[in-house]
């Protein structure tokens, strides 16, 4: 998931071949929006971007068009294209979803072999690590990016392709709201604890007891980073 990691590539396009330049436009901009380079209700406008990247402006006009299908921005008519701005009830949906989608993750890796399981641990354990370096860094930006990756990893290994679809779109969206849900050290450190809550639930997790309890901690812990968010 190379949009997890947050990097930006080359800012042209000029003299690349054998590749579509519309989805190198759209995997630009769609880093740009998750790295929060590009805000909710900021303009992309046409004539910059075929500027900045050194391209036409058909495949500026493909990437706009497939970012907007996968609702990240909106085209407003005599207006332009914009980064979308999500409504209270559509983050509501959004988290609702994920919730249930972390709940299913948490009980399917809960029951992984030991082997697979605490293969899985290590990695959340690095993901917790990293999470703590950039709250004693003050970096929003690098918290978030694992904080994602963290996420991530119970998905991967769940082993569903419909829910890791699924959730990408989701994660996707939720991104128009979720920097601003870790904007605040208090708020980052308050979610890294919970973290670490579900990684040990996980690491003890040797029955159908302890897979239900890690699947609650994760689906808990989505609820309360919207609370977080709609207390803001």
């Amino acid at each position: 998931m190379d949009w997890l990691n947050g990097q930006v590539g080359q800012e042209t396009f000029e003299g690349i071949k054998n590749t579509s330049l519309g989805k190198l436009v759209r995997d630009y901009l769609l880093n740009q929006i998750m790295s929060g380079t590009l805000t909710p209700g900021q303009a992309l406008r046409e004539p910059e971007l075929v500027e900045q990247m050194k391209v036409s402006r058909v495949p500026v006009r493909e990437a706009l068009r497939e970012l907007e299908s996968m609702g990240l921005v909106v085209s407003r008519k005599h207006s332009g294209v914009y980064i979308r701005e999500l409504s209270e009830e559509e983050v509501h949906d959004l988290y609702q979803f994920r919730a249930l989608m972390d709940n299913h993750a948490g009980q399917m890796v809960a029951q992984l072999t030991p082997e697979r399981r605490m293969a899985l641990v290590a990695l959340l354990d690095i993901c917790v690590a990293q999470m703590d370096q950039a709250n004693l860094e003050n970096n929003v930006q690098a918290y978030y990016n694992a904080n994602l990756h963290f996420h991530w990893h119970f998905i991967e290994f769940a082993g569903n392709r419909e829910i890791a679809k699924s959730y990408r779109e989701v994660i996707q969206k939720l991104h128009l709201a979720r920097v601003k849900n870790l904007s605040t050290p208090d708020h980052r450190h308050k979610s890294n604890a919970e973290h670490k809550e579900i990684v040990q639930a996980l690491r003890d997790a040797d029955n159908i007891g302890g897979a239900l309890h890690c699947a609650e901690l994760l689906s808990h812990h989505v609820v309360k980073a919207h609370k977080r968010l709609a207390d803001m």
